[in-house]
């Protein structure tokens, strides 16, 4: 790196955590133990190092177009799917005269030929890694250039090879890209686009089944037909039996994230609506204004407000060579187009709607037993897109609503369940070191 005006440039090779008295820091190191620390981050780096592998375009190579060359080329949009072959559009020379030289053109993982009918002294290295073309003639080159395939020898689900055009001193590269396209996963609304056949409730609950009856009822107020799933890692489950009610039994205390994976596995709608099982559906706790939202954006994933808290945060990555840094800040980055009430941002409340598949696609870490939400969003950097908007409004269940002595047992032990202890928060910010390639993370 070096300095210009006062502003640092250039590529940063690591990232730090700078403490204030406002914010929260987490240097994850320290919550490894020491004499494991070493082992701990080989293994780490070993298994980045097959990511890398594995997600090739996590690196891309940066592509230098060159002052006045007479060379035309694709420097973008050239697609080919693995084994299949496609004309290389826009090959051509356009200055006013050459003498006979050696015209190259290489790949690295396909091979490439030309559907020009000439002789092999013009074309030599058909349907390999190396096509040479030799000729005086520029509008034979041109033609030959027209013809130019591309042939992808490998599978490979997606991938870019950069292929190198040169005619005596000049040379350009270019980009092709090999992709597998991927199948449509389409869920069907019905005729008449009804909103049940749209959404589906999901919810986890432990030992609170009042407050969770409680839930219900207040949906069934607004939604008297729409399917609710309950995760339930009770110790001792009480069946909830009421029509398009699905409670699926885990484990006893198989934890937060399990049972929301649980619960969305088993969604069969376009959307999911995720609320936790102590909140009250009211007259503002309006489904279809999400629906909306997602319908007519392209978010992943939408977040409206609980009793008027529409908490959102920020996620800035930090990349380094040795780890990355993550830095939480509330608040969004600009107004969702169309939809003033909404904003664009990283993560948002426990009270949302989200597509099914996508959501699916990152996933819930069941590592993650006890307080966990934000992690979501962390692993979902990159591939969802959140918005949040604060008209679409979810109640609170009051925190001490017990009726009973039974419910009072229930809270009372729900209650040590429910905070982390610090054996569960010191494996937690380990689990962002070796998973996330974590060094620090800062709160504010």
């Amino acid at each position: 790196m070096f300095q210009f005006d006062g502003i640092w440039l250039g590529p940063k090779n690591h990232c730090e955590c700078a403490r204030t008295s406002k914010m929260t820091v987490y240097q994850l190191d320290n919550y490894i133990d020491k004499d494991k620390l070493a082992a701990l981050t080989e293994r780490r780096e070993k298994e980045f190092r097959d990511y890398q592998r594995r997600y090739p375009l996590e690196t891309k190579d940066v592509l230098i177009a060159q002052p006045n060359s007479p060379l035309s080329y694709p420097f973008q949009g050239v697609e080919v799917m693995p084994l299949h072959t496609v004309i290389l559009p826009g090959l051509g020379f356009h200055g006013a005269g050459m003498e006979e030289q050696q015209v190259i053109l290489q790949a690295s993982f396909g091979a490439l030929n030309t559907l020009a009918d000439v002789s092999e002294d013009v074309v030599r290295g058909r349907g390999e890694k190396l096509l040479n073309i030799s000729t005086r003639h520029v509008q034979l080159l041109n033609h030959i250039l027209k013809h130019v395939t591309y042939t992808s020898t490998k599978y490979m689900l997606d991938a870019v090879d950069v292929v190198n055009f040169t005619i005596g001193t000049h040379q350009v590269r270019f980009p092709v890209t090999i992709r597998q396209p991927a199948l449509p996963r389409l869920f069907d609304p019905g005729p008449d686009n009804n909103i049940n056949n749209m959404v589906t409730i999901t919810t986890k609950t432990f030992l609170r089944y009042h407050k969770l009856r409680v839930l219900i009822k207040s949906i069934r107020l607004y939604y008297p037909n729409m399917t609710i799933i309950v995760a339930d890692d009770s110790e001792n489950p009480e069946m909830i039996k009421e029509a398009n009610v699905e409670q699926f039994i885990m484990p006893f205390g198989k934890g937060w994230f399990a049972g929301r994976n649980l619960a969305i596995s088993q969604v069969t709608t376009k959307y999911y609506l995720w609320v936790d099982d102590d909140f009250l559906f009211t007259d503002q706790t309006k489904i279809e204004k999400l629906v909306d939202v997602l319908e007519n954006s392209n978010l992943d994933v939408v977040g409206g407000s609980v009793a008027g808290n529409d908490y959102k945060f920020k996620i800035t990555y930090e990349e380094g060579e040795d780890s990355s840094c993550l830095h939480l800040r509330y608040g969004s980055y600009h107004r969702l187009e169309g939809f003033p009430n909404c904003v664009v941002t990283s993560g948002v409340v426990n009270f949302f709607l989200a597509r099914t598949e996508e959501s699916r696609r990152v996933g819930f870490d069941p590592k993650l037993l006890r307080v966990a939400h934000s992690e979501y969003f962390m692993d979902g950097l990159g591939n969802l897109r959140v918005g949040s908007c604060n008209h679409v409004v979810v109640g609170h269940q009051p925190r001490h609503s017990a009726t009973n002595s039974q419910e009072e047992t229930s809270e009372k032990t729900y209650g040590k369940f429910r905070m982390s202890t610090q054996a569960e928060v010191r494996f937690k910010l380990a689990l962002h070191y070796f998973k996330n390639r974590m060094k620090c993370y800062t709160k504010a």
